[in-house]
Formats: structure tokens, sequence, C-alpha cells
């Protein structure tokens, strides 16, 4: 029987959820917990799929150990080693419990997961598809319903965390986006085209003690109609793949369309001021520059924010996903089929690498919306949602004012910004000057010795004009000419964050 023909958990019996939730935390099965039961070796080993580490440093007898066995590494254990710590007979009676001779077996992963606040919380999934459960995250079933994985937690970490009235989590899978939403919208729409997907949804947000969700069955935004929501958040099945083989990741248009379509129609799905995230691949096709590419799928009326984190080139990609989905298990010349179909399709697309990164679109009624499209490969600070919203916040800033209100304001240096000076040992003055940021996108930008000086002069009580004045008058420069060729560098790190405006 295949993971996603199996029966799941009743989800209409909220007291079982319940009481179960209980038992996972009178236990300590949290993250916590299993971090310091497993050591930090085998817990991050779960996070690639090994699950050897765990099984030996659950050996021992203990409620916590056994409930790890049962609920994350797919063994079957005693009766009487959960007996007392679970509600036994209400979990069977609903499904989330199976067995006989005295031995039971768990139906569905259950992975604790921490909360941004120190929420404790559980995923469920299909066996196995758990980031740490025993087969890895991939499936060659159909509609299996994946846990939590790295783009899940990359799309809660930049989502935007403002209180708001409502909310959708397109294509929600397990639940998590629905789960994070619910701690910040008063009302949560959940959709997806596999309905099974949307019954995880509600066993994640039952026993992780969240409010129910509107659950929708359909495609894309079919099931939502012409409502709109000040929130949209979508970790879609943005996989460009010959066909559509599996739910979880194929999106089943040619190339990069799903993602396209999904950007586009956004937009008039979003209230005045709301925000849409999403994760998205898109083709390098020959004769296109990718930044045009993406330009192009922004609705009219948005701000955007697209930041490109990784490119791989064809063969890279193809193998991540068939591997991903654990065809290099297969017949050798079946799995060489399927990598010619992948390639096959990239050549006729004209694809010659495929891009990954984060979608944020804003709604707005400026006349000239923003669209930044820019590449970022470094390591950020997540969560990075209050970043994001600052980056917009400067976007309305900078386009309310012209070069001189620019002169006219007040800057202060952001936290955490450090100077670094680049150039030959013993040379009397460096080639270049960089400034990097240790927080938030962690960026690192050159400026000459006018904008490093301006900068670190910036504390909020001069405003920008009188510091240029002040250094023209140091460097012997004509403050005239100097004031007309730095807004567009003052304007730049206002847009990166490196400077702040303040009230005078």
């Amino acid at each position: 029987m295949s993971t996603a023909s199996l029966p799941l958990p009743s989800s209409d019996r909220a007291d079982v959820a319940a009481s179960l939730r209980r038992a996972l935390l009178d236990a300590d099965f949290t993250a916590d917990g299993l971090l310091e039961l497993l050591g930090a070796s085998a817990y991050a080993a779960l996070a690639r799929s090994e699950t050897v580490p765990a099984l030996r440093a659950t050996r021992e007898d203990g409620t916590l150990a056994a409930l790890v066995r049962l609920f994350l590494l797919q063994e079957t254990v005693p009766h009487a080693r959960v007996a007392d710590a679970l509600p036994v007979d209400a979990l069977a009676e609903s499904g989330w419990l199976v067995g006989g001779d005295g031995e039971l077996r768990a139906t569905v992963d259950v992975r604790p997961y921490g909360g941004p606040s120190g929420e404790d919380w559980f995923i469920v999934s299909d066996l196995g598809c758990a980031v740490g459960g025993a087969g890895g995250i991939g499936s060659h079933d159909e509609g299996v319903v994946l846990g939590v994985g790295g783009a899940s937690t990359t799309l809660a970490g930049i989502t935007v965390r403002t209180p708001v009235d409502s909310a959708l989590d397109l294509g929600t899978g397990s639940g998590i986006q629905a789960l994070h939403a619910a701690q910040h919208a008063t009302r949560v729409t959940a959709t997806d085209l596999n309905p099974r997907a949307l019954e995880f949804t509600r066993l994640t947000l039952a026993l992780s003690g969240a409010p129910e969700a509107d659950l929708r069955e359909g495609s894309l935004f079919d099931p939502v109609g012409e409502e709109t929501y000040d929130l949209i958040v979508s970790n879609p099945p943005f996989v460009i793949s010959p066909g559509a083989r599996l739910t979880y990741r194929d999106g089943g248009m040619g190339g990069d369309d799903l993602c396209r379509t999904l950007v586009q129609e956004a937009g008039a799905r979003l209230n005045e001021g709301g925000y849409a995230h999403f994760l998205a691949n898109w083709q390098h096709v020959d004769g296109e520059e990718w930044q045009d590419r993406l330009r192009s799928w922004v609705p009219r009326g948005c701000d955007a924010w697209i930041v490109q984190r990784e490119v791989q080139d064809i063969t890279q990609y193809a193998e991540l996903w068939l591997r991903d989905a654990g065809d290099h298990r297969t017949d050798p010349g079946e799995y060489a089929a399927r990598y010619e179909a992948w390639l096959d399709e990239f050549e006729a697309r004209g694809t010659r690498a495929i891009g990954f990164g984060w979608i944020t679109l804003r709604r707005t009624e400026a006349a000239e919306p923003s669209v930044t499209v820019e590449e970022w490969p470094h390591p950020v600070e997540q969560p990075l949602g209050e970043t994001v919203r600052e980056f917009f916040d400067r976007q309305d800033y900078l386009r309310a004012h012209d070069d001189a209100a620019l002169l006219a304001a007040h800057f202060k240096l952001a936290a955490e910004v450090v100077q670094e000076q680049v150039g030959l040992p013993g040379a009397e003055d460096p080639e270049h000057v960089v400034l990097r940021q240790h927080r938030g996108m962690r960026r690192a930008t050159k400026v000459d010795t006018v904008g490093a000086g301006f900068a670190g002069v910036c504390d909020g009580s001069l405003s920008a004009g009188r510091i240029l004045d002040a250094i023209a008058q140091l460097v012997g420069e004509d403050p005239v000419l100097l004031r007309d060729r730095t807004p567009a560098q003052i304007r730049l790190l206002v847009e990166q964050g490196f400077l702040l405006p303040v009230q005078a």
C-alpha cells in the first residue's frame, strides 16, 4: 500500500487531538526535548533524513524515546512502552495508531516544531515525509503530503507578520504556513489541489492548538473566486519538470508558467497595503535577461521585491529533483530515460539554467510602483519579515522624496553596520571602502570616501545637505557639485537599509 493511500486519522475528533497534544507535551515531545534527548549530532542528522543516529539514541527505555520511534522514525513500539503516556484506545479508534500482538505503529508522521515565540507546535504529514522522516523528503506517491522542509521555513521567515484581518495559504500542504498565519490573522483560508493535504492541515492545526482554518479544495485561486486578502502566502509546486507526475512538487504547467500565473493573479486578490509572499523557480532562457522575465510577472498596482537566491544549470536541477523523488534508486535505464526527458524539456524551451528565490508583492496606490529585482546568494538572518516590511516602507519614503528633499532630510546609520577598507598592505589610501550589515539581509556595498564619511557622520542631528557642505569644505570640493552628485548614493544607501530616515 502506498503512503498516499493510507487512511488518515479522523479530523473531527478534536478531543482526541487535544488529548494527544497534552500527552506529547507532558512527555516533552517538543523541539527542545528532541534536541536534549538525541544530542546535536543526531538531531542535525534527522534534518538530513539520516535516522541511524536517532535510532541509536532511542534504544533505551523511556517514554520520550518511544514516542520518537513511533511518530518520527516509523518504528513499531510495544504497547506497554506508551500505554501510560498516550490515550492509546482513543488514538487507535481515531486512526492515529494501528497494531496488533502488543505492537503499535503510527499512521502519520508527527514532528515537533518550535513557533516564532516559543510555541510548541506539531506538523503532521505522510509517513516518511517529514524532514528527518525515515524515508527522506521524496516519494513516488502522486498525492503524498510532505512535512516541513527548508523551503517551508524560508517562506515562513520572510513573511510580514503584522496583525491582519484575512490571510490565504495557497497550496497549504501539511499546513505550516496556515499555522503561522493563524497567530496574527483573524481569518485564515487554506487551499490545496490535493484533498489529502487539507486533511493534514486540519490535523496540524488541531494538534498544535491553533484555530481552525477555512479549508478549500482546488487549483491556484479557483477556490477563493474574487475574494481578497490582507496576506497571501504560497510555497507552490514550483518545480519545472516534464509533466505533472508528483502533485507535491510539479505544477502541471509548461516551464515556469505556474509561478508566473500565480504571481500575476495575486495582485487582484490583495487588499490595499496587503502583502503576497511566494517561493518560485524561473527559467533563464537564451536571448532574455532573467530580470526582465520576472519584471513582466509583476501585476499592475503592486510594488515588488524579487530576490534570486540560487541558480542551477539544467543538469544540476534535473539531478536534484530526480533524487528528491528517489528516481536514482530505480532501474538505471528508467532513471536515464527520466533524465533525458528533463533535458529534452529544457532544450525545447531554450532553458540554460533555473533560478530559485523569493517574490514579495505589496498592493499600492502609487502612480509608479517600485519593482526591485536582484541577486543575493549570500547568508541572511532569518526571520526576515520585519526586514521585508521595512524595505517597502523605505520605498514609500524614496518615492515621496526627490533629490532636494533628500538633502533636507535627516538620516542615521543603521545598527550593526561596519566599515571595511580594502587595499594593498601599507598603501596610504584604500582601493575601496565597503559598508557591511550584520543584521537582516547582511548586505555589503562599495562606497567612495565621501559616501563612507557621510554614512559615518549620520546620527540624525544634521541634514544631509549640511553634512555634505562640511565634507566639501574638508576635502576642498565645490559644495554645489557635491550636492548634485551625492543624492544617488544616498538613495541607494537608504534603499538597501544602511541609512534610515529620521524626524528632524
